[in-house]
């Protein structure tokens, strides 16, 4: 993303990073076998270690682990104080997802207590 503001001389530059986290997927539920259990499985381990970083940060433990993970070594910028971040999650109000839906409100209240750092850094640059 780009922006200029040509009374200032300014132009910004930035990213924006959109990350369908999918959700926990329990096994014995989804059925699933060859490339779809792999797939659920490396989705498991992904957001098992996000919540390790979050946890990490919410303590404000000297190491976060942001390197255990694809996802998470991804997000280290977001997750830095280099930027913005927002969350969404999504339940389902039907009673025989009830699991998932308070597992998810538990990782969104755990996300919630951490801050993710600073004010994100601006740069500008001049327009020549």
């Amino acid at each position: 993303l780009s922006g200029s503001n040509p009374e200032l001389g300014q132009e910004l530059r930035g990213a924006l990073h959109l990350v369908d986290l999918a959700g926990s997927e329990r096994l014995d539920r989804s059925g699933a076998v060859g490339d779809r259990l792999k797939e659920t499985q490396n989705i498991n381990r992904s957001l098992s270690s996000l919540v390790d970083v979050f946890a990490a940060k919410a303590e404000a433990r000297s190491h976060v682990p942001f390197r255990n993970s694809k996802l998470t070594h991804l997000m280290e910028p977001c997750l830095s104080g280099q930027g913005k971040t927002l969350m969404a999650v999504n339940v389902g109000p039907e009673a025989n997802n009830s699991h998932e839906t308070l597992c998810s409100l538990r990782f969104a209240s755990q996300v919630s207590q951490c801050t993710t750092g600073g004010k994100p850094r601006r740069s500008a640059k001049a327009i020549i």
